[in-house]
């Protein structure tokens, strides 16, 4: 019988491990809190400075590598194993979601059948940090014969993976944040960030918008955030609308609504256009100084004129950051001809929200401030 399946044995290797446990956490482990912490902030450091190293030595080719990806008329395929691979992973997420459409070709696959994957229109990524990784480099060839570029993306230039490429970035040879030197971690993460600049790059050169994105994107917090005002609005047939040559009262009685109705009458001159806003506000105030008379005026003496609008198809980040900016709780949502197609009432915008919302992508250069009764001016910020 094998002296290590005896109980004896069994106990000695046990006292054996125990005894090399005890050792190499005598040797290795921190001990105290601040100790841990101290090399979990050191770990992050050297990732971050191995980032901020790569930024200051990448060369034009990495510009070069963003303008044909900006201009690939297929998909990027992206490349690599290990942890290369999941970098390149996640890469193609942020290329797909940034207007370069993207799918992962994983080498081993490749030479099973996947290469017919990529097309001469498409544009491949290839990873790996020493680049002489026998998986990719081996397809390397293939690759860039039947795509219309192989870009690498190495540690240096002087290796098997970037000689095969049309354009090689090197990202240069960092210390590991691993203790042991050993688990990619620094180099990992120069990847992603080299790789993300790249996306990043392209997206712009492609002019791609927060609009872009939305589309791509519209589920979850970012969904909301990026969504456009139409699909947030009280359509215009839900809406309070009356002209603006009718008396106050005139417009409260045809514009009266049994049950949930928006705070705000739209009041639109002869040609349909949005020329003001009351809302109810404004009629309270009117009531609390005993200005009874005042309801048979004409409702454009008291309406805020030219009231600030978000355009139809805009972003509802922009319109809830205008809505915070402005203090107001009704916005009118116009079309390109300034006529109303709905409304953003507040309380319908705080369940979308559950923090203060984004800045805008847009800046309120030019939007006028609101004239007349000051009733956006008073109500406090209730989309926060």
């Amino acid at each position: 019988m094998n002296p290590r399946c005896t109980k004896e044995g069994l106990a000695l290797s046990g006292h054996k491990r125990q005894s090399q446990h005890a050792l190499a956490t005598d040797v290795s482990a921190p001990a105290s809190l601040l100790e841990r912490l101290r090399l979990l902030r050191s770990h992050v450091s050297t990732e971050g400075q191995a980032i901020v190293s790569a930024s200051s030595s990448l060369g034009p080719e990495a510009v070069v590598a963003a303008e044909l990806t900006a201009a690939c008329q297929g998909c990027v395929v992206v490349t690599g194993v290990g942890k290369a691979g999941l970098v390149g992973q996640k890469l193609v997420a942020t290329l797909a979601s940034t207007g370069s459409p993207a799918h992962f070709l994983h080498p081993t696959e490749a030479v099973h059948g996947d290469l017919g994957r990529v097309r001469k229109c498409d544009l491949v990524w290839a990873i790996s940090n020493s680049g002489r990784s026998e998986e990719v480099v081996r397809i390397a060839p293939h690759l860039r014969a039947n795509s219309s570029g192989l870009i690498s993306i190495t540690a240096d230039h002087d290796n098997p993976l970037a000689v095969a490429a049309d354009c090689s970035i090197a990202i240069g040879k960092h210390e590991e944040a691993c203790p042991n030197g050993l688990a990619p971690t620094a180099s990992t993460a120069v990847m992603m960030a080299v790789g993300d600049g790249i996306a990043m790059l392209a997206s712009q050169l492609r002019s791609f918008t927060a609009q872009d994105f939305a589309r791509y994107h519209p589920g979850g917090a970012l969904g909301r955030k990026l969504t456009d005002v139409d699909h947030v609005m009280r359509p215009l047939a839900v809406c309070r609308v009356a002209s603006s040559g009718v008396s106050i009262r005139a417009a409260m009685v045809a514009t009266s609504q049994s049950g949930r109705r928006t705070g705000a009458v739209m009041l639109v001159d002869e040609h349909g256009k949005l020329a003001g806003l009351f809302t109810d506000s404004d009629l309270a105030r009117l009531l609390e100084a005993r200005e009874e008379t005042a309801l048979d005026a004409s409702i454009n003496s008291r309406m805020t004129v030219n009231p600030s609008t978000a355009l139809s198809g805009s972003l509802l980040q922009d319109a809830m950051a205008l809505m915070s900016h402005r203090r107001i709780s009704e916005l009118p949502v116009v079309d390109a001809n300034s006529k109303p197609v709905g409304l953003l009432d507040i309380t319908d915008l705080v369940s979308l929200t559950e923090s203060r919302p984004g800045p805008a992508t847009v800046p309120f250069t030019g939007v006028p401030d609101h004239t007349g009764v000051p009733d956006h001016t008073d109500v406090p910020d209730r989309a926060s």
